[in-house]
């Protein structure tokens, strides 16, 4: 039987990705539900080609344009926050990709666990903000968390087999992002469109300038953290600039096993969707008498604080983490709209995370009440003019 799949933030890049990846497999996967938030005419056009059972438009406001032009269309339309949530747990629903960006992925991704579906997880922020909580639940429920990021997908890979084994480390690599080796004099002049200029990898805005800060780095810590259960000290971050080892375990006898293949997000998504299967494909191969060399280094830490506060984050524990993502997807609203300088992202993000109300052992109303006061907070402080650019 095929695969139903309720994709969540199908017009991103990782949701264009996973329906050529069903597009490409016919006979093993089908798309039973749609949602995106503000790009209706490719959600229409997704909705006529892939023909799922369900749309949900996530912005209330332009629902009436969406039901009108599938009104010719067998598809159920819906919108608003609710409904998307409401989708993911539709008994037709198989596996759930949460392909959304930022917190917003985060009660969908929750409601899903609950109903027992599996997740193809590519909204790490979910895992940030809530990581004990979602895992826990998960054993509960014996719900799969099936990553897609592609250095997630390949610790789980390189974990296969390793069940009496544990790992003694994560080395998670790294590209480096566009301003690998960049000083701080120089990176106080970057601006968003340098920024998102990624060598490697063809992503959305948010998540290409979370590379270029190593902020994505630091939330893909946690995510390991939770999803693989290694403490944080045992996460090393390595800068792998030609992003060909996708990530790698190191286990007790000193033994170290890597993933390797081309930056193309379409293999990991392919590897989450067809699990415990690996599905032939026709993606490009590595070549390595074309690989002149594979080069590693550290993180800068000190040019590039992002990394180190997350660790900080992740160490202190609680509610900080949900800080720490809040004040994150602001300040990278932020440096877009070039109100702030890109060095000014990791200065707002540090003051903010240290004046936070801390909460041990958060619940779920604590959670989403330490997300909105600190965008709040955030916000406010932005207003002041202090991390202004110049």
């Amino acid at each position: 039987m095929k695969k139903r799949i309720a994709l969540l933030g199908s017009t991103g890049s990782i949701g264009r990705q996973t329906l050529e990846v069903v597009e490409r497999n016919p006979g093993r996967f089908e798309v039973e539900v749609l949602t995106a938030y503000n790009n209706t005419e490719l959600l229409i056009g997704q909705a006529r080609k892939f023909q799922p059972n369900m749309v949900v438009i996530g912005n209330e406001e332009k629902y009436a344009g969406v039901r009108d032009a599938l009104k010719d269309q067998p598809v159920k339309v819906f919108a608003g926050a609710r409904a998307i949530a409401e989708a993911a747990v539709l008994e037709s629903v198989d596996l759930v990709v949460t392909a959304m960006v930022g917190y917003s992925g985060l009660l969908p991704t929750l409601k899903a666990v609950e109903a027992g579906k599996d997740i193809a997880l590519a909204n790490k922020e979910t895992l940030v903000v809530a990581g004990e909580m979602i895992t826990r639940l998960a054993r509960e429920k014996g719900v799969d968390l099936l990553p897609i990021d592609s250095e997630h997908s390949a610790i789980f890979q390189c974990l296969a087999g390793e069940i009496m084994n544990p790992a003694e480390k994560i080395l998670l690599t790294c590209s480096g992002g566009p301003f690998r080796g960049k000083t701080g004099s120089q990176l106080a002049h970057v601006t968003p469109a340098d920024a998102l200029a990624h060598p490697n990898w063809d992503m959305g805005a948010k998540i290409t300038i979370d590379s270029a800060t190593l902020m994505n780095k630091g939330f893909e810590m946690i995510e390991a953290h939770w999803l693989f259960g290694l403490a944080p000290a045992d996460i090393e971050v390595v800068v792998h600039p030609q992003s060909i080892i996708h990530s790698m375990v190191q286990f007790r006898d000193g033994s170290i096993k890597a993933q390797l293949g081309p930056p193309d997000m379409r293999m990991p998504i392919l590897y989450a969707l067809g699990w415990p299967e690996r599905i032939a494909n026709d993606f490009p191969r590595l070549d390595f008498s074309q690989l002149a060399s594979l080069t590693f280094e550290k993180p800068d830490l000190v040019n590039f604080r992002n990394l180190a506060l997350a660790f900080d984050a992740i160490g202190q524990g609680g509610n900080l983490p949900c800080a720490l993502n809040a004040a994150n997807e602001i300040a990278v609203g932020a440096f877009l709209s070039r109100q702030i300088s890109f060095p000014a992202i990791s200065d707002l993000i540090g003051e903010i995370l240290s004046q936070a109300p801390f909460v041990k052992n958060p619940s779920l109303d604590d959670l989403i009440l330490t997300n909105d006061e600190t965008r709040h907070r955030t916000e406010m402080l932005i207003k002041t003019g202090k991390f202004a650019t110049h």
